[in-house]
């Protein structure tokens, strides 16, 4: 969904809209997309970190095991520092949002998830050899140009 270094400046921008923790994070990038792309935990807890480590964030309180980060001045310095790219990644979300609103895109958005299951399931099994997981690639590739001639 995003390029190299644009989840943090996301992230950034929503923490500086209000604080926020974790949860609350996913679920704004989720609503703002349309409900079409939630980061996973894995990707935006590390970078709430990064952004602490780099002090463009704070801790302002816990709620419970709750970090609530809000942004400090260099946060706001770094934002505005990288006001083109930041204005790209929300952007994107925005765009996302319209074709998920053009579009049921439920049924989609269910069949990715199973896809995803059937994928984690498989390849999680004992014995999954180099020709299963080619075999795996070849068949989500050939799905995906299926797709494109849609």
């Amino acid at each position: 969904m995003f390029e190299g270094g644009e989840l943090r400046l996301v992230l950034l921008k929503l923490i500086e809209e209000q604080p926020r923790h974790g949860y609350d994070l996913i679920r704004e990038i989720e609503n703002r997309s349309g409900g079409a792309y939630a980061p996973s935990p894995g990707v935006v807890y590390p970078t709430m970190t990064l952004l602490l480590d780099m002090g463009l964030a704070e801790e302002q309180a816990s709620e419970g095991p709750r970090k609530l980060l809000a942004i400090t001045q260099s946060g706001r310095e770094h934002l505005a520092d990288r006001a083109d790219e930041v204005a790209t990644a929300m952007a994107r979300l925005a765009a996302l949002a319209k074709v998920s609103s053009s579009t049921d895109a439920a049924p989609v958005r269910r069949a990715m998830q199973n896809l995803k299951a059937a994928l984690q399931d498989r390849l999680s099994q004992d014995g999954v050899t180099r020709e299963v997981q080619l075999e795996v690639a070849r068949l989500i590739d050939e799905a995906a140009g299926k797709i494109e001639r849609l």
